[in-house]
């Protein structure tokens, strides 16, 4: 409400309050109106002139039908994290976990502004930005190692080419994994070895079509596999060397869904996705050599209302560098299986088998153990409204029989075949 002064009081007539109070309660187009013959007033007596004053009424009703269908959302994550036992001076390398043992942390905060592809749009054209901020937005690697900037960013376009084919052009997620790097999507809070195989986005071109209501495929071409916004493939830009200026990073993806015929598998699916080209998922790492990743994954629904199961299977290797280093590979297998037993209550368990090869030196590649088993329980109970809150138990387990690789004795040395870790993920969601 507007509060009048002493002098309006003096000064302002019943009449002229009652305009003041019209003119705060007319309809925009209204307003509008009263603007434009308050300008060409100006206009007449030379204070603006007229095609200064078009342009201005032009612009501004350009940018309000522009920024129209643009949506503001995002997410605060925050956790808790104890790791069980003293001396956690070698811990699994779970991804976006390190630094965060035996205390409270801000993993990462995003907002996305968004204008999505319209549906009914043949040319349809949109954009979206992620802005974030973070620990968790250095491992990410599109800001090289920073914890604020772009996480993601590309123009959406649509073309009508049979059912329709969508474009992105910019920095945009890679198209493979059953785990996403915001915990909001996530089953779980920490993450899976496989996802850490995994690349985690690329500067390029992605195309989408779907085929049929249930076939959907994917192409695209980027700079690199690695994240770092704009890098390079080549020698002397950024990752590798001894490749031609036009070498590039290749990608493709099926997805499948079970038809409605299928009973309670209806709605199931199927995604199988390849990525080949050099880089790395983290950082700027140099990689000399193409590194080839396979992904298969399903979620698949079952005979009990609000229980699904879910596989997934990744794989990442090289042939070596220039045959002088014998090529390396890893590979993960994750079971998902998520209950939801209330409105609020959602019961969930990862179990996960990770296997690494060894380089020439014949140590692992990842410096971790060669195998691991590792075992993820989650309570998700959503207490307040737009707020996930979760309580997580996490066991992981060297498996290769190599010595310890867990833990820290007086002296910081690995005294451990068994990490534990309990947490608190807590995450606001607008």
């Amino acid at each position: 409400m507007h509060r009048f002064g002493g002098a309006d009081k003096l000064f302002l007539s019943a009449e002229l309050k009652k305009r003041y109070v019209n003119k705060h309660i007319h309809s925009q187009e209204e307003q509008r109106m009263k603007v434009n013959q308050w300008t060409l007033g100006l206009a007449a007596i030379g204070l603006v002139t007229m095609p200064g004053l078009v342009v201005a009424e032009e612009a501004s009703q350009h940018l309000l039908t522009a920024l129209s269908s643009t949506t503001i959302s995002g997410f605060v994550d925050t956790s808790a994290n104890w790791n069980v036992g003293t001396g956690n001076a070698n811990a699994p390398g779970i991804p976006m976990q390190a630094g965060k043992q035996d205390g409270f942390n801000l993993n990462y905060v995003q907002v996305t502004i968004q204008k999505p592809l319209d549906a009914q749009d043949n040319w349809a054209a949109g954009y979206r930005v992620d802005l974030g901020y973070g620990a968790d937005l250095a491992t990410f690697g599109t800001v090289g190692g920073a914890n604020s900037g772009i996480k993601q960013a590309y123009v959406a376009l649509r073309a009508p080419v049979g059912n329709g084919l969508d474009f992105k052009m910019g920095v945009f997620d890679t198209i493979i994994g059953y785990e996403t790097f915001e915990r909001v999507n996530n089953p779980h809070y920490t993450h899976s070895y496989g996802w850490g195989m995994e690349p985690t986005s690329h500067t390029g071109l992605l195309a989408s079509y779907q085929l049929t209501e249930l076939v959907g495929v994917s192409a695209g071409v980027a700079n690199t596999t690695a994240p770092l916004i704009n890098n390079r493939g080549f020698n002397g830009t950024g990752l590798g060397t001894d490749h031609a200026e036009s070498y590039k990073t290749y990608m493709g993806s099926l997805t499948l869904k079970a038809p409605e015929s299928w009973g309670f598998i209806a709605g199931s699916a199927l995604y199988v996705g390849v990525i080949n080209g050099v880089g790395a998922n983290s950082g700027n790492t140099a990689t000399t050599t193409a590194t080839q990743n396979y992904y298969v994954g399903t979620t698949l629904n079952t005979p009990w209302a609000g229980v699904k199961v879910g596989g997934a299977y990744d794989y990442s290797g090289n042939n070596g560098v220039n045959g002088t280093v014998r090529g390396t590979h890893r590979n993960a297998v994750s079971g998902y299986v998520s209950i939801k037993a209330t409105e609020k209550l959602t019961l969930l368990e990862r179990v996960e088998h990770y296997k690494d090869s060894t380089d020439k030196s014949g140590t692992a590649t990842t410096g971790q153990p060669s195998r691991i088993l590792a075992v993820t329980s989650t309570v998700q109970y959503d207490l307040w409204a737009n707020v996930i809150s979760r309580l997580e138990v996490r066991w992981d387990h060297q498996a290769d029989g190599n010595g310890r690789a867990f833990g820290a004795n007086s002296a910081g040395a690995a005294d451990r075949r068994n990490a534990l870790l309990v947490a608190a993920n807590v995450i606001y969601k607008f």
